[in-house]
């Protein structure tokens, strides 16, 4: 058995992941992405599913900070389809809903619904948490964004369904793991995440990812982060399609390498089948 922890509750978004890729294995819901990894680190638990980016809001905060920090390997990844149901105490009509409840992430993409509305909001730690918190106050004037899921769980009453601005939200979860999973066959279609540090020099970048454009390795993300207050340069994520091991990866990790204090790679894992169907 393998047991799961994520950030959030039971009917959240990341609790369906844990439950498609670990089915019937126990979970351990936690407040707190960085409790979540914690419990990875300690031995509490086996595996983390993180949500790192969404195809609406973006990044999501504090997960890249936490990551290299948390010495933990990324071993696979997985896209979930974003659903959002506003739902309330059973009986409920939307006229009646004067405050709306949800994760800051669920209300941004919800914006349309939220404009109609007319109504204020209040942010919650996780959107299940939000449907739990409108179950207990039993108040018809308060309603939560939350995953359809949620609504059996609580006994909720969904007042509308699918309300999320993009039909084609996604987000893309992340599983860590405290060892590196062993990597995929060379030629299967592979990701590997990195972070790096480039040194202080000037162009230091542009020479360090050089070598991923003069090898042809695509690059599927680059993000950057401010480490301290001072002048100390940037760190970067970055996420390639490609295995180390591959003649042309091996060529631009050296380059890289070349050009930066500081390289770790987080993860080589299968790319998820997502990434082929919305090529």
């Amino acid at each position: 058995m393998t047991t799961v922890t994520y950030q959030g509750e039971l009917g959240s978004n990341s609790a369906t992941v844990a439950s498609a890729l670990f089915p019937g294995d126990p979970q351990l819901p936690c407040t707190s992405f960085e409790q979540a990894l914690d419990a990875v680190t300690l031995g509490t638990a086996d595996v983390a599913v993180i949500p790192v980016d969404n195809s609406a809001a973006g990044r999501v905060a504090d997960v890249h900070h936490l990551l290299p920090e948390s010495g933990l390997f990324i071993v696979a990844e997985y896209f979930l389809a974003i659903r959002f149901d506003l739902m309330g105490v059973p009986g409920t009509t939307p006229d009646q809903v004067e405050c709306v409840r949800s994760h800051v992430h669920a209300l941004g993409q919800c914006r349309k619904l939220l404009r109609e509305g007319g109504w204020r909001t209040l942010v919650c730690d996780d959107t299940a948490g939000a449907a739990r918190e409108v179950a207990e106050l039993g108040d018809p004037r308060h309603a939560a964004l939350a995953p359809p899921a949620a609504a059996a769980l609580h006994g909720l009453e969904v007042l509308r369904a699918g309300v999320e601005d993009d039909p084609d939200n996604t987000t893309r979860f992340v599983v860590l793991s405290r060892e590196a999973a062993p990597a995929p066959a060379l030629g299967e279609p592979t990701m590997t995440s990195l972070f790096f540090c480039v040194r202080n020099i000037p162009s230091a970048l542009y020479k360090a990812l050089g070598g991923f454009a003069s090898s042809g390795v695509n690059l599927t993300k680059i993000e950057s982060y401010q480490m301290g207050a001072g002048r100390s340069a940037s760190r970067f994520y970055v996420e390639i399609e490609g295995h180390p091991d591959d003649e042309r990866v091996a060529l631009a990790l050296h380059e890289l390498r070349f050009f930066s204090s500081e390289v770790r790679v987080l993860g080589v894992f299968p790319a998820d089948p997502h990434r082929e169907r919305s090529a």
